[in-house]
Protein backbone atom coordinates (compact mmCIF):
# COMPACT_ATOMS: atom_id res chain seq x y z
CA UNK A 1 0.00 0.00 0.00
CA UNK A 2 1.08 3.25 -0.75
CA UNK A 3 0.82 5.58 2.28
CA UNK A 4 1.63 8.92 0.01
CA UNK A 5 -0.70 11.50 -1.06
CA UNK A 6 -1.86 9.08 -3.70
CA UNK A 7 -2.61 6.37 -1.52
CA UNK A 8 -3.86 5.04 -5.21
CA UNK A 9 -5.53 1.44 -4.41
CA UNK A 10 -5.32 0.13 -0.40
CA UNK A 11 -3.11 -3.06 -0.99
CA UNK A 12 -4.74 -3.18 -4.44
CA UNK A 13 -8.13 -0.98 -5.60
CA UNK A 14 -10.59 -2.86 -6.79
CA UNK A 15 -10.85 -1.35 -9.59
CA UNK A 16 -12.95 -3.24 -12.79
CA UNK A 17 -13.02 -6.87 -12.48
CA UNK A 18 -12.58 -7.12 -8.41
CA UNK A 19 -15.33 -7.31 -5.81
CA UNK A 20 -16.62 -3.96 -4.43
CA UNK A 21 -17.72 -5.81 -1.42
CA UNK A 22 -14.55 -6.65 0.29
CA UNK A 23 -15.45 -8.23 3.22
CA UNK A 24 -13.27 -7.29 7.01
CA UNK A 25 -10.70 -9.92 8.09
CA UNK A 26 -12.48 -11.75 10.64
CA UNK A 27 -9.50 -14.06 11.65
CA UNK A 28 -6.35 -13.70 13.89
CA UNK A 29 -2.74 -14.51 12.10
CA UNK A 30 -0.85 -17.56 13.26
CA UNK A 31 2.20 -16.37 12.27
CA UNK A 32 4.14 -15.70 15.76
CA UNK A 33 4.72 -12.85 17.01
CA UNK A 34 2.26 -10.89 13.93
CA UNK A 35 0.49 -7.79 14.94
CA UNK A 36 -2.84 -9.16 15.02
CA UNK A 37 -6.38 -6.62 15.34
CA UNK A 38 -8.27 -9.52 15.87
CA UNK A 39 -7.55 -11.49 19.01
CA UNK A 40 -8.12 -14.91 20.62
CA UNK A 41 -9.99 -13.92 23.43
CA UNK A 42 -12.25 -11.58 21.50
CA UNK A 43 -16.46 -12.30 21.52
CA UNK A 44 -17.81 -13.31 18.34
CA UNK A 45 -17.51 -11.13 15.19
CA UNK A 46 -20.38 -8.39 15.77
CA UNK A 47 -20.38 -8.48 19.17
CA UNK A 48 -19.13 -5.45 20.25
CA UNK A 49 -18.64 -5.61 24.29
CA UNK A 50 -18.01 -8.57 26.62
CA UNK A 51 -21.65 -10.55 27.51
CA UNK A 52 -23.00 -9.85 30.31
CA UNK A 53 -25.02 -11.79 33.06
CA UNK A 54 -23.78 -14.50 35.93
CA UNK A 55 -20.53 -15.77 34.95
CA UNK A 56 -20.44 -19.99 35.01
CA UNK A 57 -18.30 -21.53 37.39
CA UNK A 58 -14.94 -22.61 36.73
CA UNK A 59 -11.51 -21.07 37.35
CA UNK A 60 -10.98 -17.84 36.03
CA UNK A 61 -7.46 -16.61 35.64
CA UNK A 62 -6.06 -14.48 38.09
CA UNK A 63 -5.24 -11.80 35.20
CA UNK A 64 -7.09 -12.35 32.09
CA UNK A 65 -5.76 -9.51 29.07
CA UNK A 66 -8.17 -7.01 28.06
CA UNK A 67 -9.22 -7.68 24.62
CA UNK A 68 -7.40 -5.36 21.78
CA UNK A 69 -10.43 -4.18 20.16
CA UNK A 70 -9.01 -2.89 16.61
CA UNK A 71 -5.76 -1.90 18.18
CA UNK A 72 -7.09 1.15 20.42
CA UNK A 73 -6.58 1.18 24.21
CA UNK A 74 -10.66 0.61 24.79
CA UNK A 75 -10.47 -1.44 28.08
CA UNK A 76 -13.78 -3.54 27.95
CA UNK A 77 -16.41 -0.73 28.22
CA UNK A 78 -20.01 -0.50 26.69
CA UNK A 79 -20.95 0.23 22.88
CA UNK A 80 -18.63 0.57 20.04
CA UNK A 81 -15.08 1.26 20.84
CA UNK A 82 -13.83 4.40 19.43
CA UNK A 83 -12.60 4.69 15.94
CA UNK A 84 -8.93 5.44 15.29
CA UNK A 85 -8.51 9.39 14.21
CA UNK A 86 -4.55 9.94 12.77
CA UNK A 87 -6.13 13.08 11.06
CA UNK A 88 -8.94 14.96 10.09
CA UNK A 89 -11.63 11.97 10.38
CA UNK A 90 -12.17 8.79 12.40
CA UNK A 91 -11.48 5.72 10.29
CA UNK A 92 -14.60 4.67 10.19
CA UNK A 93 -18.10 5.28 8.33
CA UNK A 94 -18.97 8.77 8.66
CA UNK A 95 -21.75 10.86 9.43
CA UNK A 96 -22.66 14.50 7.40
CA UNK A 97 -21.77 16.10 10.10
CA UNK A 98 -18.05 14.50 10.43
CA UNK A 99 -17.78 15.26 6.23
CA UNK A 100 -18.20 18.96 6.67
CA UNK A 101 -16.37 18.68 9.70
CA UNK A 102 -13.31 17.17 8.06
CA UNK A 103 -13.11 19.17 5.16
CA UNK A 104 -13.50 22.67 7.95
CA UNK A 105 -10.36 20.71 9.81
CA UNK A 106 -8.55 20.11 6.80
CA UNK A 107 -8.92 24.09 5.72
CA UNK A 108 -7.68 24.59 9.75
CA UNK A 109 -5.20 22.03 10.45
CA UNK A 110 -3.27 23.38 6.64
CA UNK A 111 -4.24 26.59 6.30
CA UNK A 112 -1.21 27.81 4.99
CA UNK A 113 -0.98 25.41 2.19
CA UNK A 114 -4.70 25.66 1.15
CA UNK A 115 -5.35 29.24 1.42
CA UNK A 116 -1.92 29.28 -1.00
CA UNK A 117 -3.46 27.46 -3.41
CA UNK A 118 -7.23 29.20 -3.01
CA UNK A 119 -5.81 32.75 -2.65
CA UNK A 120 -3.39 32.31 -5.62
CA UNK A 121 -6.58 30.53 -8.16
CA UNK A 122 -9.07 33.11 -7.08
CA UNK A 123 -7.25 36.10 -7.44
CA UNK A 124 -5.99 34.98 -10.81
CA UNK A 125 -9.54 33.96 -11.99
CA UNK A 126 -11.19 36.70 -10.47
CA UNK A 127 -8.85 39.29 -12.81
CA UNK A 128 -9.36 37.25 -15.46
CA UNK A 129 -13.34 37.61 -14.80
CA UNK A 130 -12.92 41.15 -14.34
CA UNK A 131 -11.28 41.58 -17.45
CA UNK A 132 -13.76 39.94 -19.65
CA UNK A 133 -16.68 41.69 -17.87
CA UNK A 134 -15.40 44.85 -18.81
CA UNK A 135 -14.01 44.33 -22.31
CA UNK A 136 -15.95 41.31 -23.37
CA UNK A 137 -19.71 41.11 -22.02
CA UNK A 138 -21.56 43.79 -24.36
CA UNK A 139 -23.84 46.27 -22.64
CA UNK A 140 -27.31 44.84 -21.81
CA UNK A 141 -29.33 45.88 -24.86
CA UNK A 142 -32.07 48.70 -23.72
CA UNK A 143 -35.76 47.23 -23.29
CA UNK A 144 -38.59 48.78 -24.74
CA UNK A 145 -41.12 49.81 -22.45
CA UNK A 146 -44.19 49.21 -24.94
CA UNK A 147 -42.68 46.78 -27.28
CA UNK A 148 -44.66 45.40 -30.27
CA UNK A 149 -44.37 41.61 -30.50
CA UNK A 150 -41.73 41.55 -33.52
CA UNK A 151 -39.70 44.52 -31.07
CA UNK A 152 -39.81 41.77 -27.76
CA UNK A 153 -38.61 38.71 -29.60
CA UNK A 154 -36.01 40.87 -31.21
CA UNK A 155 -35.28 41.90 -27.64
CA UNK A 156 -35.50 38.72 -26.23
CA UNK A 157 -32.97 37.56 -28.46
CA UNK A 158 -30.34 40.29 -28.09
CA UNK A 159 -30.51 39.21 -24.26
CA UNK A 160 -30.13 36.01 -24.75
CA UNK A 161 -27.51 35.99 -26.83
CA UNK A 162 -25.55 38.47 -24.47
CA UNK A 163 -26.06 36.43 -22.01
CA UNK A 164 -24.48 33.43 -23.79
CA UNK A 165 -21.27 35.75 -24.33
CA UNK A 166 -20.84 36.63 -20.92
CA UNK A 167 -21.67 32.85 -19.55
CA UNK A 168 -18.90 31.42 -22.06
CA UNK A 169 -15.43 33.23 -20.63
CA UNK A 170 -16.80 33.15 -17.07
CA UNK A 171 -17.79 29.65 -16.97
CA UNK A 172 -14.22 28.59 -18.68
CA UNK A 173 -12.65 30.56 -16.09
CA UNK A 174 -14.65 28.85 -13.75
CA UNK A 175 -13.55 25.08 -14.44
CA UNK A 176 -9.76 26.21 -15.36
CA UNK A 177 -10.19 27.43 -11.50
CA UNK A 178 -12.02 24.18 -10.34
CA UNK A 179 -9.31 22.32 -12.08
CA UNK A 180 -6.37 23.24 -10.09
CA UNK A 181 -8.05 23.33 -6.63
CA UNK A 182 -9.62 20.03 -7.55
CA UNK A 183 -5.83 18.48 -8.70
CA UNK A 184 -4.05 20.18 -5.53
CA UNK A 185 -6.78 19.84 -2.76
CA UNK A 186 -7.38 16.55 -3.22
CA UNK A 187 -4.04 16.09 -2.86
CA UNK A 188 -3.74 18.16 0.66
CA UNK A 189 -7.16 15.99 1.83
CA UNK A 190 -5.71 12.86 1.38
CA UNK A 191 -2.49 13.84 3.15
CA UNK A 192 -4.57 15.08 6.04
CA UNK A 193 -6.55 12.33 6.03
CA UNK A 194 -3.36 10.52 7.39
CA UNK A 195 -2.43 12.70 9.66
CA UNK A 196 0.67 13.63 7.41
CA UNK A 197 1.92 17.63 7.07
CA UNK A 198 2.00 18.71 3.79
CA UNK A 199 2.95 21.42 1.86
CA UNK A 200 2.01 23.75 -1.56
CA UNK A 201 5.72 21.67 -3.05
CA UNK A 202 4.46 18.56 -1.85
CA UNK A 203 0.63 18.82 -3.15
CA UNK A 204 1.74 19.81 -6.78
CA UNK A 205 4.45 16.86 -6.95
CA UNK A 206 2.12 14.01 -6.49
CA UNK A 207 -0.67 15.80 -8.50
CA UNK A 208 1.26 17.11 -11.82
CA UNK A 209 1.44 13.54 -13.33
CA UNK A 210 -2.42 13.55 -13.35
CA UNK A 211 -3.31 17.13 -14.38
CA UNK A 212 -4.20 15.76 -18.14
CA UNK A 213 -6.34 13.11 -17.25
CA UNK A 214 -7.96 15.60 -14.73
CA UNK A 215 -8.36 18.34 -17.38
CA UNK A 216 -10.21 15.86 -19.79
CA UNK A 217 -12.42 14.90 -16.71
CA UNK A 218 -13.09 18.49 -16.17
CA UNK A 219 -14.27 19.12 -19.49
CA UNK A 220 -15.54 15.95 -20.24
CA UNK A 221 -18.61 16.37 -17.99
CA UNK A 222 -19.89 19.60 -19.04
CA UNK A 223 -20.13 18.99 -22.13
CA UNK A 224 -21.93 15.93 -21.93
CA UNK A 225 -24.47 18.22 -19.93
CA UNK A 226 -24.43 21.00 -22.80
CA UNK A 227 -25.21 18.13 -25.76
CA UNK A 228 -27.99 16.19 -23.08
CA UNK A 229 -29.25 20.05 -22.84
CA UNK A 230 -29.44 20.57 -26.23
CA UNK A 231 -30.80 16.97 -27.26
CA UNK A 232 -33.60 17.91 -24.76
CA UNK A 233 -34.46 21.40 -25.97
CA UNK A 234 -34.13 21.34 -30.16
CA UNK A 235 -37.23 18.87 -31.02
CA UNK A 236 -39.16 21.91 -29.36
CA UNK A 237 -37.26 24.70 -31.17
CA UNK A 238 -37.29 23.49 -34.53
CA UNK A 239 -41.04 23.00 -34.25
CA UNK A 240 -42.02 26.29 -33.46
CA UNK A 241 -45.12 28.13 -31.82
CA UNK A 242 -47.10 27.25 -28.55
CA UNK A 243 -46.69 23.65 -29.25
CA UNK A 244 -43.00 23.59 -29.74
CA UNK A 245 -42.42 26.23 -26.81
CA UNK A 246 -44.32 23.04 -24.50
CA UNK A 247 -41.83 20.29 -26.13
CA UNK A 248 -39.23 22.32 -25.07
CA UNK A 249 -39.59 23.20 -21.93
CA UNK A 250 -40.60 19.30 -21.61
CA UNK A 251 -37.22 18.46 -22.93
CA UNK A 252 -35.32 21.04 -21.09
CA UNK A 253 -36.59 19.97 -17.39
CA UNK A 254 -36.25 16.35 -19.09
CA UNK A 255 -32.50 16.85 -19.71
CA UNK A 256 -32.26 18.47 -16.85
CA UNK A 257 -33.10 15.54 -14.26
CA UNK A 258 -30.94 13.08 -16.57
CA UNK A 259 -28.04 15.64 -16.25
CA UNK A 260 -28.45 15.81 -12.64
CA UNK A 261 -28.56 11.97 -11.96
CA UNK A 262 -25.07 11.78 -14.00
CA UNK A 263 -23.38 14.48 -12.39
CA UNK A 264 -23.98 13.00 -8.95
CA UNK A 265 -23.72 9.35 -10.52
CA UNK A 266 -19.77 10.46 -11.46
CA UNK A 267 -19.49 13.31 -8.72
CA UNK A 268 -16.37 10.88 -7.22
CA UNK A 269 -14.75 10.32 -9.99
CA UNK A 270 -12.61 13.33 -9.73
CA UNK A 271 -11.33 11.58 -6.41
CA UNK A 272 -10.89 8.20 -8.01
CA UNK A 273 -9.11 9.78 -10.80
CA UNK A 274 -6.30 11.54 -8.63
CA UNK A 275 -6.39 9.00 -5.60
CA UNK A 276 -6.43 5.63 -7.37
CA UNK A 277 -4.35 7.07 -10.68
CA UNK A 278 -6.96 5.84 -12.85
CA UNK A 279 -7.89 7.33 -16.31
CA UNK A 280 -10.83 9.84 -17.52
CA UNK A 281 -13.27 6.74 -18.47
CA UNK A 282 -11.99 3.84 -15.89
CA UNK A 283 -12.90 7.54 -13.33
CA UNK A 284 -16.39 7.56 -14.44
CA UNK A 285 -17.06 3.68 -13.84
CA UNK A 286 -15.39 3.32 -10.72
CA UNK A 287 -17.62 6.58 -9.24
CA UNK A 288 -20.52 4.77 -10.45
CA UNK A 289 -20.06 1.71 -8.60
CA UNK A 290 -19.16 3.25 -5.29
CA UNK A 291 -22.36 5.63 -5.48
CA UNK A 292 -24.89 2.68 -6.99
CA UNK A 293 -27.15 1.63 -4.12
CA UNK A 294 -26.34 5.26 -1.88
CA UNK A 295 -27.22 8.16 -4.97
CA UNK A 296 -29.69 9.97 -2.72
CA UNK A 297 -27.08 9.81 0.35
CA UNK A 298 -24.65 11.26 -2.28
CA UNK A 299 -26.94 13.88 -3.82
CA UNK A 300 -28.09 15.31 -0.27
CA UNK A 301 -25.09 15.66 0.87
CA UNK A 302 -23.77 17.37 -2.07
CA UNK A 303 -27.09 19.63 -1.61
CA UNK A 304 -26.30 20.66 1.76
CA UNK A 305 -22.70 21.54 0.90
CA UNK A 306 -24.31 23.60 -1.90
CA UNK A 307 -26.42 25.43 -0.08
CA UNK A 308 -23.56 25.92 2.90
CA UNK A 309 -21.04 27.32 -0.11
CA UNK A 310 -23.92 29.32 -1.21
CA UNK A 311 -24.98 31.08 1.77
CA UNK A 312 -21.27 31.57 3.11
CA UNK A 313 -20.67 33.29 -0.03
CA UNK A 314 -24.14 35.40 0.09
CA UNK A 315 -23.02 36.53 3.54
CA UNK A 316 -19.51 37.53 2.22
CA UNK A 317 -20.30 39.53 -1.21
CA UNK A 318 -23.43 41.19 0.20
CA UNK A 319 -21.57 43.58 2.07
CA UNK A 320 -18.78 43.90 -0.61
CA UNK A 321 -21.41 44.83 -3.28
CA UNK A 322 -23.30 47.42 -0.81
CA UNK A 323 -19.62 49.28 -0.40
CA UNK A 324 -19.19 48.26 -4.33
CA UNK A 325 -22.50 50.48 -5.00
CA UNK A 326 -21.82 53.08 -2.25
CA UNK A 327 -18.61 53.98 -4.18
CA UNK A 328 -19.38 53.51 -7.75
CA UNK A 329 -21.53 56.35 -8.00
CA UNK A 330 -22.99 55.46 -12.05
CA UNK A 331 -23.55 51.76 -10.12
CA UNK A 332 -25.74 53.71 -7.11
CA UNK A 333 -27.61 55.60 -8.96
CA UNK A 334 -28.77 52.31 -11.15
CA UNK A 335 -29.52 50.78 -8.16
CA UNK A 336 -32.00 53.60 -7.05
CA UNK A 337 -33.19 54.47 -10.14
CA UNK A 338 -33.80 50.74 -11.14
CA UNK A 339 -32.57 51.22 -14.96
CA UNK A 340 -29.22 49.16 -15.92
CA UNK A 341 -26.74 50.43 -14.03
CA UNK A 342 -23.17 50.96 -15.72
CA UNK A 343 -20.37 49.22 -13.60
CA UNK A 344 -16.98 51.36 -13.26
CA UNK A 345 -13.73 50.15 -12.10
CA UNK A 346 -14.11 50.30 -8.45
CA UNK A 347 -17.34 48.42 -8.67
CA UNK A 348 -15.61 45.44 -9.97
CA UNK A 349 -12.66 45.70 -8.00
CA UNK A 350 -14.23 45.92 -4.82
CA UNK A 351 -16.75 43.07 -5.35
CA UNK A 352 -14.04 40.70 -7.02
CA UNK A 353 -12.60 40.98 -3.46
CA UNK A 354 -15.36 39.94 -1.97
CA UNK A 355 -15.38 36.93 -4.68
CA UNK A 356 -11.91 35.88 -3.67
CA UNK A 357 -12.71 36.00 -0.09
CA UNK A 358 -15.91 33.96 -0.71
CA UNK A 359 -13.88 31.20 -2.90
CA UNK A 360 -10.78 31.15 -0.86
CA UNK A 361 -13.01 30.21 2.06
CA UNK A 362 -15.80 27.55 0.00
CA UNK A 363 -13.28 25.62 -2.09
CA UNK A 364 -11.67 24.00 0.25
CA UNK A 365 -14.56 22.73 1.94
CA UNK A 366 -16.36 21.82 -1.63
CA UNK A 367 -13.27 19.87 -2.58
CA UNK A 368 -12.81 18.17 0.75
CA UNK A 369 -16.52 17.16 1.12
CA UNK A 370 -15.88 15.74 -2.59
CA UNK A 371 -12.90 13.50 -1.44
CA UNK A 372 -14.21 12.77 2.05
CA UNK A 373 -17.79 11.07 -0.03
CA UNK A 374 -14.90 8.94 -1.91
CA UNK A 375 -13.35 7.48 1.08
CA UNK A 376 -16.26 7.19 3.34
CA UNK A 377 -17.88 4.97 0.30
CA UNK A 378 -14.60 3.24 0.01
CA UNK A 379 -14.82 2.58 4.15
CA UNK A 380 -18.39 1.01 3.18
CA UNK A 381 -17.67 -0.85 0.33
CA UNK A 382 -14.13 -2.03 0.67
CA UNK A 383 -12.78 -1.51 4.01
CA UNK A 384 -10.91 0.85 3.28
CA UNK A 385 -10.22 2.33 7.07
CA UNK A 386 -8.21 -1.25 7.88
CA UNK A 387 -6.01 0.30 5.08
CA UNK A 388 -5.48 3.87 5.77
CA UNK A 389 -5.35 2.54 9.54
CA UNK A 390 -1.57 0.85 8.12
CA UNK A 391 -0.70 3.79 5.89
CA UNK A 392 -1.01 5.81 9.26
CA UNK A 393 0.86 4.01 11.13
CA UNK A 394 -1.72 3.08 13.71
CA UNK A 395 -0.69 0.74 16.59
CA UNK A 396 -2.31 -3.07 16.00
CA UNK A 397 -3.32 -2.43 12.22
CA UNK A 398 -0.13 -4.05 11.52
CA UNK A 399 2.89 -2.22 9.38
CA UNK A 400 2.34 -0.90 6.03
CA UNK A 401 3.91 -3.13 2.69
CA UNK A 402 7.61 -3.25 2.58
CA UNK A 403 7.40 -1.01 -0.41
CA UNK A 404 6.52 2.07 1.49
CA UNK A 405 9.40 4.29 1.72
CA UNK A 406 7.67 7.30 2.80
CA UNK A 407 9.23 8.84 5.47
CA UNK A 408 6.73 9.15 8.60
CA UNK A 409 6.49 12.28 10.67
Amino acid sequence: MNDTPGWASPGSSPSEGQGSDVPRPAEPSDAPGAASKWSKEQPPAGQWSPPTGPARPGPTPPHAPAPNWGGGQYQGGWGRPPAAKPGVIPLRPLGVGEILDGAVSTLRAHWRTVLGITLTVSVITQIGDILVQRYLVPVPPRLSADPTPQEALKQSVESLKASLISLGPTTLITLIGTFVTTALLTMVISRAVLGRPVTLADAWREARPRLPQLLGLTLLLPLLSAVLMTVGLVPGLLLGGPGGALLAALGGVAAAVVILWLLVRFSLSYAALMLERQGVMASLRRSAKLVQGAWWRIFGVLTLTMLLMFLISMIIAIPFTLIAFAVDGNGLGGLFTGSAPEFGWPFLIITGIGSVIAASITYPISSGVSVLLYIDQRIRREALDLDLARAAGVPGYGSPSPGDTTPRS
